[in-house]
């Protein structure tokens, strides 16, 4: 009898692969990873911002591991820098798994809201971000030490991954063509993902069969994903994904508000 209600749990879920297969190809292919599609609807259907989070980023990981795999196939990574960013990001994800246990919805509400704001700005304007020269030096690597740690704050807390960071640092600041930077963002989520995997999991956030099916998935979508991203026209994916992400936000933000009004009552 409990096997047969664990199948039927099992079954009830099983469109979160499908989930994680949308985000897995739209993380792929814009570098960002698919957390700023699934945690607004892990958010939008009642799952506590920990378990939200933690979901997420076991889906970010699988589909940085598929992205991965298939950028260095197209030779488009940058092993180096994509080693070291990754590396300086886990003390942040590990910051970032720990004050996440104790955050209000309403406030996960408010601030997942401007991460995605950012996002869809980033998304919107990245052709003209790729046209700009390089503009500042080697001592961009200084910087990318403190970006990188938000970055993997930003990346735990959130369960996004940190390519909103990563991406316009290696393009703006270190003069990269978006055909490398999304690939090489890629790997870094690799480190990023999976430290706070690890850390969520030892705190017991996650539900691990939601994350499985999430991770199968985006697992499937970020193949997908990286094949698309060598020839696909992205200007109207931008516009689609970017709307899609602000009425995203403009919800999250009414959801944090009517919840302060009815705690008001």
């Amino acid at each position: 009898m409990e096997n047969f209600l664990i199948d039927i749990t099992m079954i009830d879920q099983l469109w979160l692969i499908l989930l994680g297969f949308v985000a897995g190809v739209l993380g792929s292919m814009i570098g960002l990873g698919g957390g700023i599609i699934v945690v607004p609807v892990l958010t939008f259907l009642g799952f506590p911002p920990t378990v939200a989070a933690s979901n997420s980023l076991f889906a970010a990981l699988s589909n940085a591991i598929a992205s991965t795999i298939s950028y260095s196939k197209q030779k488009r990574i940058v092993y180096s820098l994509g080693l070291k960013l990754g590396l300086l990001s886990i003390p942040g994800t590990i910051l970032g798994a720990i004050i996440s246990t104790d955050i209000a919805p309403d406030i996960f509400k408010i601030l997942f809201g401007f991460v995605l704001i950012a996002s869809a700005a980033y998304i919107f304007l990245r052709k003209k971000i790729e046209s700009k020269e390089k503009i500042i030096s080697k001592q961009i690597m200084l910087f990318a030490i403190g970006a990188s740690f938000s970055a993997g704050v930003i990346s735990s807390f959130f369960g996004i991954g940190g390519g909103i960071i990563f991406v316009p640092l290696m393009v703006v600041g270190m003069g990269m063509a978006m055909k490398k930077a999304a690939p090489t963002s890629q790997m870094i989520l690799l480190f990023a993902s999976l430290s706070g995997v690890i850390v969520h999991s030892l705190l017991g956030h996650p539900d691990f069969l939601q994350a499985g099916l999430l991770a199968i998935g985006s697992f499937i979508g970020g193949l997908v994903g990286a094949r698309l991203s060598v020839d696909i026209k992205e200007r109207y994916l931008q516009i689609l994904v970017s709307a899609v992400i602000i009425i995203a936000a403009a919800k999250l933000f009414f959801d944090s508000l009517s919840g302060d009004v009815l705690l008001g009552f």
